[in-house]
Protein backbone atom coordinates (compact mmCIF):
# COMPACT_ATOMS: atom_id res chain seq x y z
CA UNK A 1 0.00 0.00 0.00
CA UNK A 2 1.35 3.28 -0.79
CA UNK A 3 1.12 6.24 1.65
CA UNK A 4 -0.15 9.72 1.71
CA UNK A 5 2.23 12.48 0.67
CA UNK A 6 3.38 14.73 3.52
CA UNK A 7 1.86 18.06 2.67
CA UNK A 8 0.12 20.64 3.76
CA UNK A 9 -3.37 19.17 2.54
CA UNK A 10 -5.82 20.19 1.36
CA UNK A 11 -4.39 22.94 -1.28
CA UNK A 12 -6.56 25.73 -2.36
CA UNK A 13 -8.24 24.25 -5.33
CA UNK A 14 -6.26 25.20 -8.53
CA UNK A 15 -7.08 24.36 -11.78
CA UNK A 16 -6.45 24.65 -15.73
CA UNK A 17 -8.51 26.53 -18.62
CA UNK A 18 -11.22 23.40 -18.23
CA UNK A 19 -10.53 21.30 -15.26
CA UNK A 20 -10.29 22.35 -11.31
CA UNK A 21 -8.27 19.92 -9.01
CA UNK A 22 -9.67 20.23 -5.59
CA UNK A 23 -9.64 17.85 -2.51
CA UNK A 24 -13.03 15.77 -2.51
CA UNK A 25 -16.29 16.79 -1.20
CA UNK A 26 -19.86 14.80 0.06
CA UNK A 27 -21.13 15.74 -3.33
CA UNK A 28 -18.47 13.40 -5.24
CA UNK A 29 -19.13 10.03 -3.43
CA UNK A 30 -21.86 9.03 -6.04
CA UNK A 31 -18.67 9.66 -8.54
CA UNK A 32 -16.44 8.09 -6.79
CA UNK A 33 -18.41 4.55 -6.15
CA UNK A 34 -19.14 5.16 -10.02
CA UNK A 35 -15.64 5.53 -10.45
CA UNK A 36 -14.32 2.42 -8.25
CA UNK A 37 -17.17 0.04 -10.06
CA UNK A 38 -16.26 0.62 -13.13
CA UNK A 39 -15.67 -2.65 -14.94
CA UNK A 40 -14.06 -0.27 -17.89
CA UNK A 41 -11.59 1.96 -15.80
CA UNK A 42 -10.73 -1.29 -13.50
CA UNK A 43 -9.81 -3.31 -16.79
CA UNK A 44 -5.85 -2.92 -15.92
CA UNK A 45 -6.19 -2.73 -11.86
CA UNK A 46 -7.84 -5.86 -11.10
CA UNK A 47 -11.33 -5.36 -11.46
CA UNK A 48 -13.76 -3.39 -9.86
CA UNK A 49 -15.10 -3.33 -6.57
CA UNK A 50 -18.95 -4.16 -6.08
CA UNK A 51 -21.24 -1.20 -5.62
CA UNK A 52 -22.46 -3.14 -2.51
CA UNK A 53 -19.57 -3.25 -0.83
CA UNK A 54 -19.06 0.46 -1.68
CA UNK A 55 -22.43 2.04 -1.11
CA UNK A 56 -21.70 0.67 2.66
CA UNK A 57 -17.92 1.05 3.02
CA UNK A 58 -16.90 4.15 1.36
CA UNK A 59 -17.57 7.40 3.44
CA UNK A 60 -19.23 10.43 3.25
CA UNK A 61 -16.43 12.24 2.07
CA UNK A 62 -14.36 9.18 0.13
CA UNK A 63 -10.82 9.61 -0.91
CA UNK A 64 -9.70 12.51 1.57
CA UNK A 65 -6.21 12.00 2.12
CA UNK A 66 -2.78 14.19 1.00
CA UNK A 67 -2.24 13.24 -2.59
CA UNK A 68 -5.72 12.76 -3.73
CA UNK A 69 -7.30 15.33 -6.01
CA UNK A 70 -11.03 15.27 -7.55
CA UNK A 71 -10.58 15.85 -11.27
CA UNK A 72 -13.57 18.35 -11.65
CA UNK A 73 -14.70 19.55 -14.80
CA UNK A 74 -17.66 22.53 -14.90
CA UNK A 75 -18.62 21.74 -10.82
CA UNK A 76 -19.02 17.92 -11.58
CA UNK A 77 -16.28 14.78 -10.55
CA UNK A 78 -14.83 13.46 -13.71
CA UNK A 79 -11.94 11.35 -12.38
CA UNK A 80 -9.23 11.57 -9.79
CA UNK A 81 -5.65 11.82 -9.37
CA UNK A 82 -3.50 10.43 -6.88
CA UNK A 83 -0.14 11.09 -5.39
CA UNK A 84 1.42 8.66 -2.49
CA UNK A 85 4.33 8.37 -1.22
CA UNK A 86 5.85 4.65 -3.05
CA UNK A 87 7.13 2.14 -0.85
CA UNK A 88 9.52 -0.72 -0.71
CA UNK A 89 6.93 -3.33 -1.43
CA UNK A 90 5.81 -1.95 -4.77
CA UNK A 91 9.26 -1.65 -6.18
CA UNK A 92 12.96 -0.95 -5.16
CA UNK A 93 13.47 1.35 -7.90
CA UNK A 94 10.28 3.43 -6.68
CA UNK A 95 11.12 3.77 -3.42
CA UNK A 96 10.20 6.91 -1.26
CA UNK A 97 9.11 8.05 -4.51
CA UNK A 98 6.18 10.19 -5.03
CA UNK A 99 3.85 7.59 -7.31
CA UNK A 100 1.43 9.17 -9.75
CA UNK A 101 -1.66 7.40 -10.32
CA UNK A 102 -4.93 8.52 -12.32
CA UNK A 103 -8.62 7.13 -12.95
CA UNK A 104 -11.06 8.97 -14.95
CA UNK A 105 -14.69 8.03 -15.72
CA UNK A 106 -15.22 6.46 -18.83
CA UNK A 107 -17.30 9.39 -20.57
CA UNK A 108 -14.05 11.82 -20.25
CA UNK A 109 -12.11 9.46 -22.13
CA UNK A 110 -10.77 10.32 -25.17
CA UNK A 111 -10.53 14.29 -24.48
CA UNK A 112 -7.51 15.06 -23.28
CA UNK A 113 -8.40 15.45 -19.54
CA UNK A 114 -6.04 12.98 -18.39
CA UNK A 115 -2.89 14.61 -19.79
CA UNK A 116 -4.27 17.88 -19.00
CA UNK A 117 -4.98 16.82 -15.10
CA UNK A 118 -1.32 14.99 -14.86
CA UNK A 119 0.63 17.96 -15.98
CA UNK A 120 -1.23 20.41 -13.80
CA UNK A 121 -0.76 17.93 -10.36
CA UNK A 122 2.92 17.11 -11.59
CA UNK A 123 3.46 20.96 -11.94
CA UNK A 124 2.00 21.61 -8.36
CA UNK A 125 3.64 18.88 -6.82
CA UNK A 126 7.06 20.78 -8.51
CA UNK A 127 6.03 23.90 -6.25
CA UNK A 128 5.63 22.05 -2.96
CA UNK A 129 8.36 19.18 -3.35
CA UNK A 130 10.54 20.36 -5.68
CA UNK A 131 13.84 18.36 -6.35
CA UNK A 132 11.91 15.33 -6.30
CA UNK A 133 11.22 12.63 -8.74
CA UNK A 134 7.96 10.83 -9.47
CA UNK A 135 6.88 7.32 -10.39
CA UNK A 136 4.47 5.43 -12.95
CA UNK A 137 3.48 1.88 -12.60
CA UNK A 138 0.96 0.85 -15.15
CA UNK A 139 0.64 -2.68 -17.17
CA UNK A 140 2.03 -2.82 -20.47
CA UNK A 141 -1.25 -3.68 -21.70
CA UNK A 142 -2.91 -0.62 -20.82
CA UNK A 143 -1.36 1.10 -24.24
CA UNK A 144 -3.23 4.52 -23.48
CA UNK A 145 -1.77 4.84 -19.76
CA UNK A 146 1.85 3.73 -21.88
CA UNK A 147 1.09 6.49 -24.53
CA UNK A 148 0.30 8.88 -21.24
CA UNK A 149 3.69 7.77 -19.30
CA UNK A 150 5.98 8.77 -22.34
CA UNK A 151 3.90 12.10 -23.37
CA UNK A 152 4.33 13.00 -19.40
CA UNK A 153 8.31 12.47 -19.81
CA UNK A 154 8.30 9.61 -17.74
CA UNK A 155 10.87 6.49 -19.52
CA UNK A 156 11.14 3.11 -18.31
CA UNK A 157 13.02 2.41 -15.10
CA UNK A 158 11.87 -1.70 -15.10
CA UNK A 159 9.30 -4.47 -16.31
CA UNK A 160 8.01 -6.74 -13.89
CA UNK A 161 5.12 -9.28 -13.48
CA UNK A 162 2.10 -8.26 -10.83
CA UNK A 163 -1.11 -9.13 -10.40
CA UNK A 164 -1.09 -11.95 -13.26
CA UNK A 165 0.49 -9.31 -16.35
CA UNK A 166 3.37 -7.45 -17.11
CA UNK A 167 3.92 -4.04 -15.58
CA UNK A 168 6.02 -0.85 -16.48
CA UNK A 169 7.31 1.18 -13.98
CA UNK A 170 8.99 4.19 -15.33
CA UNK A 171 10.26 7.87 -13.93
CA UNK A 172 10.03 11.17 -14.55
CA UNK A 173 13.42 12.85 -13.06
CA UNK A 174 12.95 15.60 -10.82
CA UNK A 175 12.42 19.19 -11.96
CA UNK A 176 16.26 20.12 -11.26
CA UNK A 177 17.36 17.19 -13.67
CA UNK A 178 14.89 17.96 -16.11
CA UNK A 179 16.23 21.00 -16.44
CA UNK A 180 20.06 20.11 -16.17
CA UNK A 181 19.06 17.64 -19.02
CA UNK A 182 17.44 20.11 -21.51
CA UNK A 183 20.59 22.67 -20.82
CA UNK A 184 23.13 22.61 -23.63
CA UNK A 185 25.60 19.83 -23.54
CA UNK A 186 23.41 18.09 -20.06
Amino acid sequence: MNEPLSVAWPPAPFGTGRLVFRASEARDRAAFIELLASPEVHTYLGGPRSRDELERELPAVPEQWPGSFVVDLDGVMIGQILLRTATGSHRPAAEGKADLGYLFLPRAWGCGYAAEACVAVLDWFDGVRPGEPVVLATQTANAGSMRLAAKLGFTEVERFHAWDAEQWLGLRPSSSERLRQAAPGG
